[in-house]
């Protein structure tokens, strides 16, 4: 018979329906697709097989960090450095723990940059008022989160847990935890200065360390390097404490402590956790996240990226890098 009889090439086409509206009355060797699961399914003596998803699923090398934590006012602790997790190679991912598991990823997945937190403001008689800090938002990439930073403590509240935990204040000396497998804890405040923000590779120092008989807050934890898009970068620093001779940051976008004014800000894109304040002065802003991902270039490009998403796509070696600095979307491999 010829191909244009009804039985050549244009009857392997096929039915289309859902898994609830197949073929009342299915002959052996009937073909659908169901629309609700992808599936092509064949009708068999004892029934309908099971199908065949054709999706081949994607392993994707992650590094996923969180917001920083902003500062508190008035002899602040440091913001603790936003949530560190990590799938690349062998690198080491938050609170020097093991490289997590590479990313299983099929069709659709969420993408959120996490924002920095806020600094704790001055304000009202006698400077007894204002806001206290905000912690870091929350990063994402599908099923992976990482917890903001803790905000550092100030006048008005306690260094908060977080990715990595907030450096304590003067007028509330107890510091704040990290999270497992992301973050160290942050630093306590002792004579009048105050404890350094954890970082995604090391405890924030306590405050109170004298040098030539002036007092000095605690520097912030340092962060963690990698190389997933081939340039070792660090990130995930927490924040100076504030007051004294000021403090350092930690490495990874931590801000330095102030020793009179305000605090300064984390990094932008590092998570890092802001700079503590001196006495009657602001705390700093947290840095924001960053979400990096990159697999085997012999997969295609993603497609249909949320429009609320920041992002940049290289190439290096057998990779394809995407990395995400703002927003929140989806995206489609």
């Amino acid at each position: 018979m010829g191909l244009n009889s009804g039985y050549g090439i244009g009857s392997l086409k096929p039915g289309v329906c859902t898994s609830t509206t197949r073929p009342a009355a299915p002959y052996v060797g009937q073909m659908i697709f169901e629309t609700d699961t992808d599936k092509v399914k064949v009708y068999l003596s004892a029934g309908w097989s099971d199908g065949t998803q054709h999706i081949t699923p994607i392993s994707i090398e992650y590094l996923v960090v969180a917001g920083g934590g902003g500062s508190g006012y008035r002899v602040g602790g440091g913001g603790g450095a936003g949530g560190y997790r990590n799938s690349t190679g062998t690198e080491t991912s938050g609170r020097n723990s093991s490289t997590e598991s590479v990313l299983s990823v099929t069709g659709s997945f969420t993408v959120t940059v996490g924002a920095g937190g806020a600094a704790g403001t001055v304000g009202g008689p006698g400077n007894t008022g204002g806001g206290t800090a905000a912690s870091g938002s929350n990063s994402v990439l599908s099923t992976i989160t990482s917890t903001g930073g803790g905000a550092g403590g100030g006048l008005q509240g306690a260094g908060a847990t977080g990715g990595s935990g907030g450096g304590a204040s003067f007028f509330i000396a107890s510091s704040a935890a990290g999270t497992t497998a992301q973050g160290f804890d942050g630093g306590q405040a002792a004579n009048e200065c105050g404890g350094g923000g954890g970082g995604g590779g090391a405890v924030g120092a306590n405050g109170g360390v004298y040098a030539g008989g002036a007092g000095r807050g605690g520097n912030g934890g340092a962060g963690l390097y990698s190389s997933i898009n081939n340039t070792s970068t660090a990130r995930s620093g927490g924040g100076g404490g504030g007051y004294g001779l000021g403090s350092s940051g930690g490495v990874g976008g931590g801000g330095a402590g102030s020793g009179a004014g305000t605090g300064t800000n984390g990094t932008v894109n590092t998570g890092g956790g802001a700079g503590g304040s001196g006495d009657m002065a602001n705390g700093g802003n947290g840095g924001s996240g960053i979400v990096i991902l990159r697999y085997a270039n012999t997969f295609p490009d993603l497609t249909s990226v949320g429009a609320g998403l920041t992002y940049t796509q290289t190439t290096f070696g057998s990779y394809k890098v995407y990395t995400f600095t703002a927003g929140k979307g989806t995206g489609t491999v």
